[in-house]
């Protein structure tokens, strides 16, 4: 078989298999203990960053705070929304990109600095503005399209960062809805097709779940497949007798295995 037709039969088992009872387990303990705040949304996860640290930075969100401010500050998903929301409003699409990419970054130190070399490649609001067209009239694989290479420097894993909060703040439309895709979460997923996949006999299962959930660089196919198994799975946790929302809460899921609640590997 062609690499690809592996591929898409290890994607077709995934959809079958979604979270085993391993995860749902673990999941189901930390909305019990540490991630039960989020039971309700996860709209309060904050980070920290240094308003300091991005002086000079321009345009800067008018609801952050004034970076003369040396202190560290906490930055959440729903500030996030309103600042994208508010700028996205007045067509500051480079805005929308900086508060994502603040709150992304965190306190990181080299994180100002390629914001700033991103920002002056000159194509940040043109992207944005069509990605965010391509949300409102189509769905999420459409704005991740639009993103997709279009601004030098601004990589899947950021670039998604901005588009789960771009559909949160212009109210897209379609299904599934559009999620963060990093490589911590892209680690998690490949080491449960990994084992997917030589359950299942597939020849070169690690190798396969290697090459379709890589560190980055991830096609909007790849994209789709991620959107699908992660509503798939957050419908899964809905069933499962855990705490987990009845409504569709795959940034839920996205929030846990970013923080590691689930080693497949364990």
């Amino acid at each position: 078989m062609r690499r690809q037709d592996l591929a898409d039969a290890l994607d077709a088992e995934l959809m079958e298999r979604l979270l085993p009872a391993s995860a749902v387990d673990a999941i189901g303990g930390w909305l019990a203990g540490g991630g039960a705040r989020y039971a309700v949304g996860v709209g309060d996860h904050a980070v920290e960053y240094v308003p300091a640290h991005w002086a000079g930075l321009e345009p800067w969100p008018g609801a952050f705070p004034d970076r003369g401010q040396g202190t560290v500050a906490m930055v959440s998903r729903a500030q996030v929304v309103a600042a994208v929301r508010a700028a996205g409003a007045r067509q500051e699409w480079s805005e929308a990109l900086v508060a994502s990419y603040v709150w992304g970054q965190g306190r990181t130190g080299y994180g100002p600095h390629r914001l700033k070399e991103i920002l002056a490649g000159g194509a940040v609001d043109t992207a944005v503005e069509q990605a965010a067209l391509a949300l409102r009239e189509a769905d999420a694989v459409a704005g991740y399209r639009a993103l997709n290479g279009a601004v030098r420097g601004l990589g899947p894993a950021f670039f998604t960062k901005l588009l789960y909060f771009l559909a949160l703040a212009v109210t897209a439309s379609g299904t599934p809805r559009a999620l963060i895709l990093d490589q911590r979460v892209a680690r998690v997923v490949r080491s449960h097709a990994g084992r997917v996949g030589a359950a299942m006999g597939l020849p070169s299962a690690e190798a396969v779940a290697a090459w379709t959930w890589s560190d980055g660089g991830w096609t909007p196919h790849r994209y789709d497949v991620y959107l699908r198994w992660m509503a798939a799975a957050s419908g899964q946790l809905a069933s499962a007798g855990v705490r987990w929302p009845r409504s569709p809460s795959p940034d839920l899921l996205e929030l846990a295995l970013f923080h590691g609640v689930w080693d497949p590997t364990a």
